[in-house]
This record gives structure tokens, sequence and C-alpha cells, in this order.
């Protein structure tokens, strides 16, 4: 195989798709880099890769001791394996040659505490350690991902250069990478990102489901739709993707591909992990934890196909088509009406993101800055969109919103669209069209921008069962009353 004339200037172990694609970015970039995995052949098709893609200056090491030699001091090593273990024993290979000062770089999802574990652990040694959050699939690690590097500092400074050039670049705003924060807050960041992207999904399903299910669209229809919608304020990657989608036949059959896709999803723990953070820290998250347990529904996939037995043979279809209910749907306002309630639910899925990243930044003292992080997620990641530019300027305007829904661009934005996103949760209801998500965001809009809630009786009832105390809205202290008592005097 052939070896660098001189030391490389970065090392990348662990290469399935993502971290081939990456080690092929960053020697594209012009960084000499050296590839290592424990499955050797991995490493010779990393190399044959990089040749065929231009004589790109890949080198490839069968063993970890050649690896961590080949790359000039100090050393940088990314790792790109599965969390948890596989990480703890990749660390433990590679440090056994690194010397102090060298630095690793974990690009995997791991759990943020990890991170902060091993920072420890390797700071111990003299190795400084770095979590970084790598969003776009292997097209972004391939051309241009986002990056959220978090933990040392120190490390960050040896690899900025590399980082501000392999990131995507987005021209009126720059790279899509910034030192994030200490400890795991690279991991955590990258964490609500998935969360914000289970949501997203969600919702574009939900919009998908009412145009085909009440507005009877099919699907060239529904590709042009989203293609339309591409470019107005729901311009994003999700979208752009989803219209690609509706327009491939299916190679193996009649019809449409989408059509023979189980209705099953897959996944792969960090929206789970992003709605467990949301209970810890006491913050909403509504739409995220919608768009999850629809994932958990979805898996049940025999039991909904008995459950829908059950219920045809009471009488109740799975689309209710009682024509008494329904007048025909108009299908452009339909179409009409459905962007503006997925905007509407949209803003209110980031606005929890956001507000999960600051109450954990708040905790754990990371002063993590919002607008910084939508502008590094406005190119390579999966939730890339142009309303990212719109929540970074939200945060310019105003570092310290209480939340993206009163940001005054936002709450017009959600004024002029609050009709249209009622009359499309309707309308799903009166179908039995399940939207979790566009009802789960309306009610958190509704709850949030309402001055009084119904608290007050749930406080009065935890205080009659549980003498748990309340306040009053007109004077100060806490109060207790004898509910019971009162009650039953009453009754006499």
């Amino acid at each position: 195989m052939a070896q660098p004339k001189s030391l490389t200037r970065i090392g990348l172990a662990g290469l399935a798709v993502m971290g081939q694609n990456l080690a092929l970015n960053i020697a594209e970039k012009g960084f000499p880099i050296s590839v290592y995995n424990r499955t050797t052949s991995k490493v010779d098709e990393t190399v044959e890769r990089a040749q065929q893609e231009g004589n790109l200056p890949v080198y490839g090491y069968h063993d970890p001791k050649s690896f961590v030699q080949s790359i000039q001091k100090p050393r940088v090593i990314i790792m790109l394996v599965k969390a948890g273990a596989p990480v703890d024993q990749t660390i433990k290979s590679l440090s056994a040659y690194l010397e102090k000062g060298d630095c690793i770089i974990d690009g995997g999802n791991e759990w943020y505490e990890n991170t902060e574990r091993r920072e420890k652990a390797m700071s111990e040694l003299g190795l400084l350690y770095l979590g970084m959050g790598v969003s776009g699939g292997e097209e972004g690690a391939r051309h241009g991902p986002s990056l959220m590097p978090g933990g040392s500092f120190e490390a960050y400074k040896y690899i900025e250069d590399i980082l501000l050039k392999v990131a995507a670049q987005v021209p009126d705003s720059g790279p899509c990478v910034t030192y994030i924060g200490q400890g795991g807050s690279g991991n955590f960041v990258k964490m609500i990102h998935n969360g914000i992207e289970y949501g997203d999904m969600q919702l574009i399903a939900e919009a998908y489901d009412v145009l085909k299910s009440a507005g009877k669209l099919s699907n060239e229809e529904l590709q042009s739709v989203f293609s339309e919608w591409n470019k107005g304020e729901l311009l994003s990657f999700l979208i752009e993707i989803t219209a690609d989608i509706f327009g491939i036949k299916d190679d193996k059959g009649e019809g449409y591909l989408v059509d023979k896709v189980l209705d099953k999803t897959g996944m792969k723990g960090t929206g789970k992990w992003t709605v467990q953070q949301a209970a810890e820290l006491s913050i909403a998250a509504p739409t995220i934890e919608a768009s999850l347990d629809a994932r958990f529904l979805s898996g049940l996939k025999e039991e909904r196909v008995e459950a829908a037995k059950v219920f045809k043979s009471s009488g109740l279809d799975g689309i209710l088509n009682d024509q008494h209910q329904h007048q025909p749907v108009d299908k452009k306002k339909l179409v009409d009406d459905v962007r503006k309630a997925l905007y509407g639910a949209k803003i209110c899925s980031y606005a929890q993101g956001m507000n999960l990243i600051r109450a954990k930044s708040i905790e754990k003292g990371w002063d993590l800055k919002l607008g910084e992080l939508a502008r590094i997620w406005k190119g390579g990641c999966i939730i890339r969109a142009i309303f990212l530019d719109r929540i970074k300027k939200a945060y310019d305007r105003n570092p310290n919103l209480a939340n993206l829904l009163v940001d005054p661009e936002f709450a017009k934005e959600i004024v002029d669209r609050q009709s249209a996103w009622r009359r499309v949760v309707c309308l799903a209801i009166n179908y039995g069209i399940s939207t979790p998500g566009m009802a789960a965001s309306l009610a958190y809009f509704d709850t949030y921008r309402r001055e009084r809630v119904p608290a007050n009786l749930v406080q009065a009832q935890r205080d009659y069962f549980g003498a748990h105390t309340y306040e009053r809205i007109d004077m100060e202290g806490s109060f207790h009353t004898e509910w019971f008592k009162i009650a039953n005097q009453s009754r006499v």
C-alpha cells in the first residue's frame, strides 16, 4: 500500500459509509489522511475509492500502531464507530500509541455524558478529546456536512482549519461549523437536531397523508406540490427529497415505489433520548414526542392490521368516507392550507428543540449560542432549510428570546397561518386521519399564547387530595384549603 512521503495531517478510524466519505472529503480538501479499520478489507476499499475519485491523498493502515505513527504531531484522530462500547474499544487500541497532547475526536451519535466521561479519562492521560456531531448522511459527509464539535477548545483549535474547509459552505453565512461549547455539548446539540428532524419528518408525513387520503392527490400531483413548496418558505432538504420520492417508479413491479414501502419506521435512539431529556429538563416538546410515538405505533404493524379488521366489522373504515359528512374537497385550497399548517407546526417543533438546548446550556453552564446553531444547520445537515435563516435572525434580534413563537416575525407568520392550520387539523379529525404532530404543535401554540390555562383546577385537585398547597392570583404566599371538609359540610 502506498505510503505518504511525510507524516499525514490527520487520521480517521472507522470506515463504514460515514467514515469513508468523511475521509475522502478531508483528502479532497488537500489534507493528507491516514485511515484505519479493524476489518482491514474496509481500509483497502477506502484507499481504492480514493484512487478512483481523483488520486486523493488517503493512506491505509492495517494495525493501530503504524496508523497512529503515520500522523504528524500533535496527532488528531477522528473516530466514526458505533456509539457505546465500540468507541471505548477503539480509544483503548489507539491510546496505547498516542502521546501527551494528541487528540481524539468522536464523530458518532454518542450520548453526551459518555463524551464527558471520556474527555475526563483522556485528560488524565494528557490527551485532548472532542465529541463532534456530524449531520448530512453519506452525501453530507462526502461533500460538506454540518459539524458540531464540543469539548476541549484547544483540540478544536488544532483542527479548525480542516473543519472550516470540510464543512458545508453556505454563500451568505460561511462554513457550517462552529465550536459549540464545553463537555458533551456537541453531542447534545446533534441529538436535539435529530429530535427536530423526527418532528419535521412526521409533520411532512402527516401533510402527505391528508393530501393523499382526504384530497385524493396522486403521486404525480404530490410530486408537483412538494416541488412547488420547495421553492418557497418550506424550501428544505426534507421537502426536496420528499418530492423526489413521489416521482420514483417501482423497478420490481407496477406503480410507484413509495406505495410498496412497508409502513414501519426504524430508529437509532437519538429521538428517544431527546424526549427523555425533555422530561428530565421539564421542557414541553410535544411535537417531537408525537413523532416518536408515531414511530412506536408504526412498529405495531400486525396489531394495526388486526385492529383495522375489528373496526371495519364494527362499521368504521380506515378513512371515514361517509358522504353525508364530507363535502368534496377543494384540492387547490387544501394544498394551500396544508402548506400553511406544515409551516406553523414546524415553527413549534424548532421552538421546542431550541428551548431544550437552552435549558441544558443553562443547567451545564455551556453558554450555547442558539443563533449560531441555526447558522451551522443552514447547510450540510438533514434539517437544512431556508427557514433556519429566519431563526438565526430572530436570535440576532434578541439573544434572550424566550421562545421563537414570540419573535415578532414568527408571531406574525403563525397568526397569518393559524386558521388554515386549524382547518387542516379539523378536516383530518373528521376524516379519521391522525395528525398527532400538527395537532400537538397547535395545542402547544394555543397553550403558550393563553394568559390563563386550566392549571388552576389541576392545582386545586392536588391540594384537595394531597395538601400540595397552591398560590393565589390576588395575594402573596402559599395556601392550603380543607376542600374535603368544606364539601362534606355543604352536602349535609
